[in-house]
């Protein structure tokens, strides 16, 4: 099923994907940084839920008490829990 979130804190403002069986596929973020997050996207593509939370959660982006990484595990895992 394909999601959108609406990001906060960061220089990205939403990430589309998709979750199938707890598998995270297709990600795209709108905005920011966009070589690092094309490069986030292919790294996270297959990974579960948990792996991508354990990977990325809590990234802290210059002093913002977020990042896009720390977006994407909070997206997915609010995708997952619906």
């Amino acid at each position: 099923m394909r999601y959108s979130y609406k990001t906060k804190g960061t220089c990205s403002t939403q990430i589309d994907f998709d979750i199938e069986d707890n598998i995270v596929t297709n990600v795209a973020f709108t905005r920011g940084c966009n070589g690092n997050l094309q490069a986030v996207s292919r790294l996270v593509e297959g990974k579960t839920v948990d792996e991508i939370e354990s990977l990325l959660g809590g990234i802290n982006c210059n002093g913002k008490g977020t990042s896009c990484g720390d977006q994407l595990a909070k997206a997915v895992r609010e995708a997952a829990s619906n």
